[in-house]
């Protein structure tokens, strides 16, 4: 069988699967259904300082080929994380990665901090496409100045791999990775979702809470891909691909592509063993094709 580890940074993965954070809880949800401990790694639901309620209902919506949620963080925060879901966690035999979240690099920075104290958490996810309330409400990773500010604080203070996920919702994702490249992240994961719309024509409002919401799922998955693929080619740092991830054509797609290792998120809630069945698939693509490591493919295109 062909060799699937993989590095991310120091972060050594035994097969290149991961799941994106918010779309599988903290890993024990999907304990009845798949072994944990046969995915690469397992990226927690997005942590921030304070605890946070997040959008008013409803706040998911069904689109052709996708979904659309708003959920807007919604976590006990960060000390609760630590006390209580981090106990149970700890010993599940595979990465645990916490996405962490904020409104300013300080809170990221405090966040981040809290966090590196576990000794059972290797590495961090940042995601950048919060709102900066203090630059009236646009979201970090959209500039380079944004995102590079909250990568420079975060890295004083997080000493394990650190992972930016980058914001597709931006005229040029390569400029935003080489800015948090130089900075010290580790890796890139993208994309997150991009901003979509989705309206009831009875009730003449939109789907949404809050009116618009982030798009995931297969629609985005030929944006993520092309992405992926510039990104790839504008650091030296890994990526990490994401974005419609459903079958091991897709996975494989990516990692030819330029990514070093992919996450699933959407395809989750359709099938929740759906990881390991891309996990089996390919291995059994790389050994139908004479492949000896799952690096061989990697950034082959």
């Amino acid at each position: 069988m062909a060799d699937l580890k993989v590095n991310i940074g120091a972060l050594a993965l035994k097969n290149p699967v991961m799941t994106a954070s918010g779309t599988f809880g903290y890993g024990l949800e999907f304990q009845d259904f798949i072994p944990l401990d046969g995915l690469g790694g397992i990226i927690v639901k997005g942590t921030t300082l304070k605890p946070r309620e997040g959008n008013d209902y409803p706040r998911m919506a069904e689109t052709v080929g996708g979904m659309l949620n708003c959920v807007g963080l919604q976590n006990k925060g960060v000390d609760y994380f630590c006390e209580h879901i981090y106990p149970q966690i700890k010993d599940i035999d595979t990465n645990m990665i916490v996405n962490v979240s904020g409104s300013s690099p300080e809170d990221y920075a405090e966040c981040a901090a809290r966090i590196d104290a576990l000794e059972k958490i290797p590495a961090i996810e940042l995601n950048i496409s919060c709102p900066n309330v203090r630059d009236g409400g646009m979201a970090f990773g959209v500039t380079c100045q944004g995102a590079a500010s909250v990568v420079k604080a975060v890295r004083e203070r997080y000493h394990k791999v650190l992972i930016v996920k980058l914001s597709p919702n931006v005229t040029n994702i390569a400029d935003i990775a080489r800015a948090v490249e130089a900075e010290g992240a580790d890796s890139v994961s993208l994309i997150n979702t991009l901003m979509g719309m989705a309206i009831d024509i009875e009730r003449r409002r939109s789907q949404l809470s809050i009116g618009t919401g982030g798009l995931s799922g297969p629609a985005v998955k030929p944006v993520a891909l092309r992405m992926v693929w510039q990104v790839a080619k504008a650091v030296k740092i890994p990526v990490v691909g994401l974005g419609g991830i459903c079958t091991a054509e897709d996975a494989i797609e990516f990692l030819m592509a330029g990514a070093t290792a992919i996450e699933i998120g959407t395809a989750n809630f359709l099938d929740p063993t759906v990881t390991i069945k891309v996990r089996d698939g390919i291995a059994a693509w790389l050994d139908a094709h004479g492949c000896g490591s799952v690096t061989e493919i990697v950034g082959c295109i």
